[in-house]
């Protein structure tokens, strides 16, 4: 458990900040009361059920599908890339770049097509942070603060579109300005990482227990029913599917619930983030994300403001820019970095410039907006 917390930094930092301001707030009763069991609950449905999902190699098997029509450069691109895109919006940015990132290296390599890796693999890493910006279980911001605020689907939904289109004709720009798009391309049909379905049976029970996830996050059944629910069904199923939900994401954000819940009840604090934030959650919370990235920026800058729309756009927006400005976008580098390490600072070189064109542009938007 020590290791895990030296490796995750943010992790580290959660718990830090937490233990930290445990000194100023002793702790009491209203401890438990900072803890947002729902969207914790939520949270690790879904990741179980997801989990589940993927190791009956469901979207690998899609993925095969869509690619087996893709006979040009610009075509593969854009199959990779929007997998990223809409599959953000039900499986989760993270888990769409776990999948889909190997995916692409593997299909890049077989097919003679390595000088498109950089700018395919930082554009389904865009992709994944965009797409998941359009529905309440894309990124766990996004279900934080559709738990929190009570906001209806419509509401949310109204919200993010015009951001999620403006995100889609980026990336459709960015496809045509890759290099030799027209050339023709051959995917080996009996290439190795092409896997088939596994349990048929299992799938459809876990898109059932999706359907009951989907249902409680729209509050139409509690929280708790859809977890427990979840719980047994898969312990009956596949139990060691439980031990693989990323349950130091979960520590991360009990971490800043407390920390966050004990700088709102000091006052000269509450007051101070209150007057920073109020009128310029977009700005703020674009620029914090940038530093300690958009999930603990939600969670810090949410207990300051009454504004939540514009949080969740600058949060969202917010995940463009720096490396560390999305957490997922550490997924891809990292297993860009494990091929091919003498090219780290050509990725980080174009992640970057691409990052701050679409960053800008997103801003340019919200004023217009």
């Amino acid at each position: 458990m020590f290791e895990r917390f030296k490796k995750d930094p943010v992790l580290s930092i959660a718990w830090i900040l937490a233990f930290v301001s445990a000194f100023i707030v002793r702790p009491d009763a209203k401890y438990v009361s900072y803890i947002d069991l729902r969207s914790l609950g939520i949270l690790w449905g879904l990741m179980i059920i997801i989990q589940g999902l993927k190791e009956n190699s469901v979207f690998e098997k899609t993925g095969q599908t869509l690619l087996s029509k893709a006979k040009k450069g610009w075509q593969l691109s854009a199959v990779l890339i929007f997998m990223c895109f809409f599959g953000s919006m039900l499986i989760t940015n993270d888990v769409a770049l776990i999948t889909f990132v190997p995916f692409a290296i593997l299909i890049l390599k077989n097919c003679g097509r390595e000088d498109l890796m950089i700018p395919v693999i930082v554009l389904q890493t865009i992709a994944a942070n965009l797409g998941s910006m359009s529905t309440p279980i894309g990124n766990p911001q996004n279900l934080y603060l559709y738990g929190t605020t009570g906001m209806s689907i419509g509401e949310f939904v109204g919200c993010m579109i015009p951001y999620t289109l403006v995100a889609a004709v980026l990336l459709v720009i960015c496809i045509f300005f890759l290099p030799d798009k027209n050339k023709e391309i051959a995917v080996s049909s009996d290439f190795a990482v092409l896997k088939e379905f596994g349990s048929k049976i299992q799938i459809i029970i876990y898109l059932v227990l999706f359907a009951i996830a989907l249902l409680s996050v729209l509050r139409v059944i509690p929280w708790y029913v859809m977890a427990g629910i979840v719980f047994v069904v898969v312990l009956g199923m596949d139990y060691k599917i439980l031990f693989r939900a990323d349950y130091m994401l979960l520590l991360t954000f009990i971490g800043f619930f407390i920390f966050t819940g004990n700088m709102a009840r000091i006052d000269a604090v509450k007051e101070l983030l209150g007057t920073l934030t109020e009128g310029r959650e977009f700005a703020v919370s674009v620029i914090a994300s940038q530093f300690v990235s958009n999930v603990p920026a939600t969670l810090m800058l949410s207990g300051f403001t009454r504004d939540f729309k514009e949080l969740l756009i600058g949060v969202n927006a917010g995940g463009l820019g720096t490396l560390i400005a999305s957490m997922a976008s550490l997924i891809s580098f990292k297993f860009f970095s494990g091929e091919y390490k003498n090219k780290q600072g050509a990725y980080i070189l174009v992640f970057t410039l691409l990052n701050i064109a679409f960053l800008a542009v997103f801003v340019g938007v919200h004023f217009i907006l």
